[in-house]
């Protein structure tokens, strides 16, 4: 999403970077680059004026005209100012209700029905609790059905009650259903509506005072930019609601809801949206977003995402497998889906610290998986455990197969080999030995 915003802000510090001694103009220069490049991001004008003098009185509080590394601490300052902008902390979503009641509220089209679904997916699986899927949207049947295939998909309960048209009554008949059924968290789903509708606002206000929400959030089409901020100033008036989700942040868009947001309601960002499957969505934490912003990556993100798809009882089988060469091309397929289940190949590549500009413009291709699932997939499992039986006619026979040509099957054959070649040396000490030995008197290498 930040793209753009992170190619003018990189342009915006080359006045000063590199420079051991700069002048008061140069850090002028350099602000007034970065207040632009944030209004063509569609920031609020208030917002990013006074984000840029900020920015600009600690740079001078902070001597950066006599620092040594004058370009560095600007970036330092700027990043430290980004996840102040953005909210500073992370905000936790409250679950100490018995049960815990979300409402859920937004324009129409914001994606509140399938975050909806998103949410429950995320405390089902990750926080360990029971949720339930209350449809009170009654004026758009379709939401209703869209509802129960969602829950259906991730195995959560939904109720809805398709005659009656009191959406207060279905909220509160929904809360007795959680109680009785022992689901610790009931999330609300209402219509979309839009704030110059008095009926409507008046008819979710009266949700919240009969349903006392834990937490109201209020979500946001990010695409939707200065518009989208307006809207929540409108909502929050009416509802006060808790916190704020910003969806299709994989989409191509400016930011500048994502900046501005937070500035305008005071309200924190809680999740964000960043694509169509019921586990992509994110908490948000301000200060990775603005180091992502300014090309720094997400490490911590990267790890974490890892983390839930790492099995230690399938490491130490993988570990021993490797150990003794016999690692397979089951073994390889299963690394492959861990790696998917982690989310967009292009999101993850971004979140690693320089790759993401290195690779800037470049199409990867999300689908780059499939070829190799279905070369795999169109192998014997004496094959599959037995790479070494894969003659020509073999391979002849699994590029027919797969619909690919015997060459693909050949490079990635070859890779294989390559990988689990790898995998043995690195698991051998000696063998790492000799080469870290031979490494030393490459030209060059000597020094690090």
């Amino acid at each position: 999403m930040f793209d753009s915003l992170s190619e003018k802000l990189e342009r915006a510090f080359k006045n000063i970077k590199g420079q051991g001694k700069i002048t008061e103009i140069n850090v002028s220069e350099t602000v007034k680059e970065i207040r632009k490049a944030l209004l063509d991001a569609d920031v609020n004008y208030k917002v990013a004026k006074q984000f840029t003098d900020s920015v600009k009185e600690k740079a001078m509080g902070q001597n950066v005209l006599t620092s040594i590394s004058p370009g560095q601490l600007m970036i330092k300052i700027t990043q430290e100012e980004l996840t102040g902008l953005m909210g500073g902390n992370t905000s936790e979503i409250k679950l100490g209700g018995n049960p815990t009641v979300i409402l859920m509220s937004g324009l129409q089209g914001s994606g509140k029905t399938t975050f909806s679904g998103k949410l429950a997916n995320y405390l089902k699986t990750k926080r360990g609790k029971k949720p339930l899927l209350v449809a009170c949207d009654i004026y758009r049947p379709a939401a209703i059905d869209q509802l129960h295939v969602l829950g259906e998909q991730i195995g959560v309960d939904v109720f809805s009650d398709r005659e009656n048209k009191n959406a207060v009554s279905i909220a509160m008949k929904g809360i007795a259903h959680a109680k009785l059924n022992g689901n610790s968290v009931v999330i609300i789903d209402t219509a979309g509506r839009l704030a110059v509708d008095e009926q409507m606002m008046n008819e979710i206000a009266a949700v919240k005072a009969a349903v006392t929400p834990d937490e109201i959030l209020f979500v946001v089409d990010s695409m939707t930019g200065q518009d989208a901020v307006n809207t929540a100033k409108a909502f929050n008036e009416r509802l006060d609601f808790s916190g704020v989700v910003l969806t299709k942040l994989d989409g191509d868009t400016r930011g500048g809801a994502a900046l501005s947001i937070k500035s305008i309601v005071d309200k924190p960002i809680k999740f964000v949206g960043t694509g169509e499957k019921m586990d992509a969505m994110d908490v948000f934490h301000p200060n990775r977003m603005a180091d992502r912003i300014l090309g720094m990556g997400d490490v911590v993100t990267l790890v974490e995402r890892a983390q839930e798809q790492y099995d230690a009882e399938e490491a130490k089988k993988l570990q021993k497998k490797i150990a003794k060469n016999q690692f397979s091309f089951n073994d390889f397929l299963s690394q492959l889906q861990q790696i998917k289940k982690m989310g967009n190949i292009k999101d993850l590549v971004g979140m690693i610290p320089g790759v993401g500009k290195a690779l800037k413009g470049v199409d990867i291709d999300e689908n780059a998986f499939k070829s190799i699932e279905a070369i795999i997939g169109s192998m014997t499992p004496a094959e599959r455990e037995n790479p070494e039986i894969l003659n020509g006619k073999r391979r002849e026979r699994i590029a027919r197969g797969s619909g690919t040509n015997v060459q693909e099957v050949n490079r990635l054959i070859k890779q294989f080999d390559d990988t689990r070649k790898m995998m043995r040396m690195m698991g051998d000490k000696k063998q790492m030995a000799k080469m870290m030995s031979q490494m030393k008197n490459m030209p060059g290498m000597g020094k690090m």
